[in-house]
C-alpha cells in the first residue's frame, strides 16, 4: 500500500475512468490479481489503467462491465472518452449524468438532447454537417451517443428528470413538418413519465426568466451538486458549492416563474396541432 497512487478523477478523462475502475473494484473486496482473473486482463495491464498510464480499449471497458456487473456503465464512460465529436470537457459531464439522481436542464432554442427524438437528434446533427461544423461520421457518433444517454433514463432506477423549456425551444420548427410533430408528441410522451417535469417559461416571462443560456444541474447519490455549461468550443464542469449553489437556488426561482407541467403541455399540444 506504500506505493499505492492517489487518483484524482478531475485530472482526466482517462484519470476519471481509471479512478472509477479502481473504486468499483476495492467496493466488492477484489486485488488486481482477482480482477485480472475475471477479466482476461494481466494485474500490471489493469493497473496501468486505473492509474491511467494506460488507455483502456472499448474491449476493456466492457470486459470490466461484465466482470464488475456493472451493465455498461464502464463501456459509457469509454464511449465518452473516446468519441471525438463531442466538446472538451463534456466526458466529464458525462461520467456525472450517468451517475445522476436528479437532473435540472434548461434550454433555449432547441430541445434538450435527452428529450429529442432520434429523428430531431438526426436534424440538428445533419444541419450541422451542411455547415461544415462537423463530418457525416462524427454527426452519426454524436447520435450514438445520444442513444445511449437516453437509454439510461429508462434503467430500473432512472434518475428525477426535470426541464424547463425556453417557449423558442417548441416553436423553432427544425426538420419541418416532417420532424416537429413527431418531436413534440415525443416531448410530451416523456412529460407523462413519472419520473419526469417538463415546463415551459413562456415568452411572457420576460426578465422575470432566471437564466439566459442553457444550463444543467445534477445532483448525485451522496446529495453532491454539479453544473455544466457549454460555450462555442468547450464544456465546463463545476463542483465548487459557492458557484453551484445560487444556480439551483435560480433554477428553482425559474420553476416557480414558469408554466404548470399541465399548463405547459397543453401549450405543447397546441403548438403541435399549429404545425399539423
Amino acid at each position: 500500500m506504500a506505493n499505492r497512487k492517489n487518483l484524482n478523477p478531475e485530472d482526466s478523462p482517462r484519470a476519471a475512468f481509471g479512478e472509477r475502475l479502481r473504486r468499483l473494484r476495492e467496493e466488492r473486496g477484489w486485488n488486481q490479481e482477482a480482477l485480472s482473473e475475471r477479466m482476461g486482463y494481466s494485474a500490471s495491464h489493469i493497473s496501468g489503467v486505473e492509474t491511467g498510464a494506460r488507455p483502456a480499449t472499448a474491449k476493456f471497458a466492457a470486459s470490466a462491465d461484465k466482470a464488475l456487473g456493472t451493465g455498461d456503465a464502464l463501456t459509457r464512460q469509454w464511449d465518452a472518452i473516446a468519441n471525438p465529436a463531442i466538446l472538451d470537457g463534456f466526458p466529464a459531464y458525462i461520467v456525472q449524468e450517468g451517475r445522476a439522481v436528479e437532473i435540472r436542464l434548461f434550454e433555449l432554442g432547441i430541445i434538450p438532447g435527452l428529450l429529442q427524438s432520434h429523428a430531431y437528434a438526426a436534424a440538428i446533427n445533419g444541419g450541422a454537417v451542411q455547415r461544415g461544423a462537423i463530418t457525416e461520421q462524427q454527426a452519426q457518433e454524436r447520435l450514438a451517443l445520444l442513444a445511449k444517454r437516453q437509454r439510461a433514463l429508462e434503467r430500473p432506477s432512472p434518475p428525477q428528470l426535470y426541464a424547463v423549456l425556453d417557449e423558442s425551444c417548441i416553436r423553432q420548427r427544425v426538420g419541418g413538418v416532417k420532424v416537429m410533430p413527431e418531436a413534440l408528441d415525443h416531448l410530451l410522451d416523456i412529460a407523462r413519465r413519472p419520473n419526469t417535469v417538463i415546463q415551459v417559461a413562456p415568452f411572457a416571462l420576460g426578465e422575470r426568466r432566471s437564466f439566459y443560456k442553457p444550463v444543467t444541474l445534477v445532483t448525485l447519490p451522496d446529495r453532491a451538486q454539479v453544473s455544466y455549461a457549454e460555450s462555442a468550443h468547450s464544456g465546463q464542469l463545476q463542483r465548487d458549492t459557492r458557484y453551484v449553489a445560487p444556480l439551483f437556488t435560480a433554477y428553482h426561482q425559474l420553476q416557480a416563474e414558469a408554466l404548470s407541467q399541465a399548463d405547459s403541455m397543453a401549450m405543447i399540444e397546441q403548438v403541435r396541432k399549429e404545425i399539423s
